[in-house]
């Protein structure tokens, strides 16, 4: 079973995210904000993030920053999943190590194909 991160400071979002990805057999641990989800990362790396940008204590694109530089780990796929959808923020992010961007708000069908086209599904 893969594993994934979800990383929102909404705890709404990361229950309706819990629920899709459960669904979907992934094995999911939370945090909300990305200080948190560093600290979870360093105890277990999970195969996936998905991750909020606008988050207190760390924002995602720091958080994305302090993952991509972990060495000698294996590096999970990050999704962003935000309501951040202009270019400026995209291409920051895609510059920075992320995976895929989904716009919130999402359902199933988005992430079950986001997570299909980056090969987790």
């Amino acid at each position: 079973m893969k594993s994934c991160l979800i990383v929102d400071d909404s705890k709404v979002v990361r229950m309706v995210a819990r629920k899709i990805l459960e669904g979907l057999n992934f094995a999911i641990d939370e945090a909300e904000d990305g200080q948190k989800a560093i600290e979870a990362c360093e105890k277990s790396m999970p195969d996936a993030v998905l991750l909020d940008w606008n988050m207190p204590v760390k924002s995602g694109i720091e958080f994305l920053v302090d993952l991509r530089a972990m060495k000698d780990v294996e590096q999970p796929v990050v999704v962003f999943c935000t309501t951040e959808n202009d270019m400026s923020h995209i291409q920051k992010a895609i510059q920075a190590g992320a995976n895929e961007y989904i716009m919130k708000p999402f359902d199933s069908e988005i992430i079950e194909s986001k997570f299909t086209q980056v090969g987790l599904i």
